[in-house]
């Protein structure tokens, strides 16, 4: 039997126990939350620094920014555009192979011509099949080398005009395929490695501009004939930016009117062939190999896919198959 009182006693103690348990706890819990907060508060007061790899991607994309203003073109002919969009990857510069002199009479299969397609991401689209079918006429041998981003608006970045110097003597072809312009239409940059513009945006200078475009690609026409050379000179296709088409139009007379005052060129009008029947940007355009219309252009709204670099190639090979039946090629 118990004192009187005990029972009380006993449940004041438990009741005793009890709170401190409950005070620790409460104690722990907030020390807890304290801790995280603090770290969770150094997280969120550091912005784009709590994620170094967030911070890193951040500034790199304005470094990238900035040292493709100053030292590369962008790529592909929408200028707005990151010049990782274009379709093209660019390849290792093209090895010079360079040829035996060659037997002058007929193009032959024992004494083919040689044509040398050259030229900047537009080369690298079309060239790779235009290469298939002048193959297949058995007379005719091809070299490729295309620079992408390249073209005559920017030496600083890739001096055409000095690497064709260097090759042609070399490849000694008698055909040359050209193509340059997808990445021209902006500032045209002095002949010196160091960045210094000359001339400003296309549209905003349009008569300077054109007049020293159209010498900059009679210049490099006038080499590339040296010899008795045939030149196929193939031009752009608009963009379905309406801005961009109206730099890209600027270039595009300037090439044709340079390609107009030398009677060796055949320019090839690739806007009118991907436009539509009112002059505009075209999405499909009609395939002649099985008469469907089928897309021809790339996401970024210039280039031609697979559809359209293989149906602009067919249009250039017919010119060069003209020009080896001139030279009396057997085709």
């Amino acid at each position: 039997m118990s004192a009187p009182g005990s029972s009380t006693n006993t449940l004041q103690l438990l009741l005793r126990q009890v709170g401190v348990i409950c005070v620790l706890l409460v104690v722990a819990y907030s020390g807890v939350k304290a801790v995280t907060e603090y770290f969770s508060g150094d997280s969120a007061n550091a912005g784009s620094v709590a994620n170094p790899l967030d911070a890193t991607e951040a500034q790199g994309a304005g470094v990238t920014a900035t040292v493709a203003d100053e030292t590369e073109v962008p790529d592909d002919a929408d200028i707005e555009q990151a010049e990782e969009e274009a379709p093209q990857t660019d390849p290792p510069v093209t090895e010079i192979e360079v040829s035996a002199p060659r037997v002058a009479g007929p193009p032959t299969a024992d004494n083919p011509a040689r044509v040398y397609i050259v030229g900047d991401s537009d080369a690298g689209t079309f060239g790779p099949y235009l290469q298939q079918l002048l193959d297949g006429t058995t007379v005719a041998t091809t070299q490729l080398n295309y620079k992408v981003s390249s073209g005559l608006a920017r030496p600083d970045f890739y001096n055409w005009p000095d690497q064709l110097a260097a090759a042609l003597p070399a490849v000694d072809p008698d055909i040359i395929v050209a193509t340059f312009g997808g990445n021209d239409a902006q500032g045209l940059s002095a002949f010196q490695e160091e960045l210094q513009f000359v001339i400003g945006d296309p549209v905003a200078n349009e008569a300077e501009w054109s007049a020293e475009y159209t010498k900059r690609a009679g210049d490099v026409m006038d080499l590339l004939l040296e010899g008795g050379r045939t030149v196929i000179w193939v031009g752009i296709p608009n963009d379905d930016n309406p801005d961009v088409t109206a730099r890209l139009a600027i270039q595009d007379r300037a090439a044709k009117a340079a390609a107009a005052a030398r009677p060796g060129v055949t320019f090839i009008d690739t806007w009118a062939r991907f436009s539509g029947r009112e002059g505009n940007w075209a999405e499909f355009v009609i395939d002649p190999r099985d008469g469907e219309g089928k897309d021809v252009r790339a996401d970024d709204g210039f280039h031609l896919n697979v559809n359209g670099a293989e149906i602009l190639a067919l249009d250039i090979a017919q010119v060069v198959r003209d020009d080896l039946r001139a030279r009396g090629a057997n085709i």
